[in-house]
């Protein structure tokens, strides 16, 4: 059934999609908040993820107990969270997954501010 043939089913059903693709998109966003911390300045190209394979096995159990309670019925009527689809978690994907990339920007800029800030004035002008 549809939200186009039941209207009424959005208030349980679709707050229900809501709180649950809400809930793995913060999961997910701190899970790559987690990569970006890896290294303060260096990009996860030069500094990959598996440098500190403590910090994947947390992502990883991360994962898993949300997996547990999107997927364990028992579970997720306690969090009032649904099952998500393929699709879902390519949404998930989809807004989560800038904040590597924004914070591979900002790492970007602050190398070069600081390799300005070291290169003496003397060699700037030449």
């Amino acid at each position: 059934m549809s939200f186009a043939e039941d209207p009424c089913s959005y208030f349980t059903l679709g707050k229900q999609k809501a709180s649950t693709l809400s809930l793995s998109v913060l999961v997910a966003i701190e899970m790559f908040n987690a990569l970006n911390a890896i290294s303060e300045d260096c990009s996860l190209i030069t500094m990959p993820p598996w440098v500190n394979p403590w910090l994947l096995l947390a992502m990883a159990a991360s994962f898993a107990m949300h997996f547990v309670i999107l997927y364990v019925p028992f579970l997720a009527s306690i969090f009032g969270i649904v099952p998500m689809t393929l699709g879902d978690w390519y949404l998930v994907f989809v807004f989560s997954f800038p904040v590597i990339l924004i914070d591979e920007v900002l790492k970007f800029a602050g190398r070069m501010t600081t390799h300005n800030e070291i290169v003496p004035a003397s060699k700037k002008d030449n």
